[in-house]
């Protein structure tokens, strides 16, 4: 999982591991709400663009995938005792919805949503990542890599339908975009215990 299977161009600040270990409640509950916003992106482009059978196809596996995670996450929450809790601002989804392009063609908007997906994904792989590498709770550890592995699939699947929807060239040069600002985003945002991103 490194630069050049994610494509990220800027790694996360690696005291985020550090810190996030001392708050693991709050990333729980964080990340318990980010699958369910995973799930519900999926079902958003499952309703906007029906007429696109393979992406529907691919997008009901994914979303079933998603609230999967979601459960298991209430799971590790129950058994340590902590309840899920209201729901918080995501800075980083936020931040990055304002990188999406308006207006185009529905193919292009199609494009649009499914690269802000595979960023998310990509990035959710990294942090991933540096918890199972970082925390000392040894089945959370194993449960990160597992979603680890996950997410750098779901990155995978929306890169390539973006592919499909408006070719290799098209879409390549637009990730790249998207990528170089995720970098300044990520550069400016505060390194923060309770969030996942």
């Amino acid at each position: 999982m490194d630069k050049t299977t994610l494509g990220l161009n800027l790694p996360t600040d690696p005291r985020w591991a550090n810190v996030s270990e001392m708050n693991l409640a709050e990333i729980l509950i964080d990340h318990a709400y980010c699958e369910q916003k995973a799930a519900s992106s999926g079902i958003s482009l499952i309703v906007t663009y029906p007429e696109r059978t393979e992406l529907v196809e691919v997008m009901t596996d994914l979303v079933a995938e998603e609230w999967g995670h979601f459960e298991r996450v209430l799971e590790k929450m129950k058994a340590r005792g902590i309840t899920l809790g209201r729901k918080r601002n995501d800075e980083y989804v936020a931040a990055i919805s304002k990188i999406s392009k308006s207006g185009g063609s529905r193919d292009e908007q199609l494009v649009e949503k499914l690269l802000l997906n595979a960023l998310i994904e990509a990035r959710s792989c990294e942090r991933f990542k540096l918890l199972w590498k970082n925390i000392g709770d040894e089945d959370l550890s194993k449960f990160y890599y597992e979603l680890m592995i996950s997410e750098a699939g779901h990155y995978h699947t929306f890169l390539d339908l973006a592919k499909k929807y408006k070719g290799e060239e098209y879409t390549m040069t637009r990730w790249a975009e998207i990528l170089e600002k995720e970098a300044e985003i990520i550069q400016k945002l505060e390194v923060r215990s309770d969030r996942m991103h």
